[in-house]
């Protein structure tokens, strides 16, 4: 892990990344200090279309609209 300076940060925002894109962590402070923390995001898989078809049931009446009991429930009330 590594800090720098917010001046820092932004002047080399593209080589921070690249260290970044290399597994590190940045964090970026302000007057020494922390405020920000830089770090790589993973990417999900593909996404694959009705990858879920056949495993999900919808119980008759999913679409009906909700008794008012159930509706204040929902709300919180």
């Amino acid at each position: 892990m590594s800090i720098v300076n917010i001046h820092k940060a932004k002047t080399h925002l593209s080589r921070l990344l690249a260290r970044v894109e290399a597994d590190e962590e940045i964090v970026i402070a302000r007057r020494g200090k922390p405020v920000a923390r830089l770090v790589g995001c993973k990417l999900q898989g593909k996404r694959q279309p009705d990858v879920l078809k056949g495993k999900i049931v919808l119980l008759e009446g999913f679409f009906e609209p909700l008794s008012e009991n159930e509706l204040r429930t929902w709300e919180g009330k």
